[in-house]
């Protein structure tokens, strides 16, 4: 346990200097190299950026509408016969949209169901094995200006259904 330990101290500053050691080697002016990703990942950020606000603000309009209640009622008799508890699919909704509402989402279940709880360890299986599909496409599509994504949508949708049904169908083996 004491070596991983020092890996992760050592990891990050041991890679670093590699870099930099292997930059000199090959003649690379670091410090240009260094502003110029700089300056391109300003733009980019420029570039992602009203992607990104209408990410957040669809997701605080759906959970401050009511219209999340509204989803998971509608919902109901798909997820139900299946197992997933219901306490679980606002995560399950708002994950594949923003990573910050979902850990709020998140930190509401644990709060009220406690961490070891089955919703508890559901939900935090889910949220590592699920990913903001939408967040992630805004800011990879809109940094490379991909317009078409209906395959790339409907592959990342089935692959957090998946997500979504092994966290339920693990916890409920282990954890039972």
């Amino acid at each position: 346990m004491r070596i991983f330990n020092m890996i992760s101290i050592f990891a990050i500053p041991v890679m670093m200097t590699t870099i930099l050691i292997h930059g000199l080697i090959k003649g690379v002016k670091l410090y240009d190299a260094f502003t110029e990703g700089a300056q391109e990942g300003f733009k980019t950020a420029v570039r992602i950026m009203p992607y990104l606000i209408a990410i957040f603000l669809a997701v605080n309009i759906l959970r401050k509408s009511g219209g999340m209640d509204y989803i998971i009622r509608v919902f109901l008799p798909i997820t139900r016969p299946l197992g997933i508890p219901s306490e679980i699919l606002p995560l399950a909704f708002i994950r594949p949209f923003s990573g910050s509402g979902s850990l709020a989402v998140l930190k509401d279940i644990i709060t009220t169901y406690g961490p070891d709880s089955l919703i508890g360890r559901v939900a935090s299986t889910m949220m590592g094995s699920a990913e903001t599909i939408f967040y992630t496409m805004a800011i990879y599509f809109g940094a490379v200006g991909i317009q078409k994504s209906r395959h790339t949508v409907a592959a990342a949708l089935i692959s957090h259904i998946a997500a979504i049904l092994a966290s339920v169908m693990i916890c409920r083996l282990l954890f039972r």
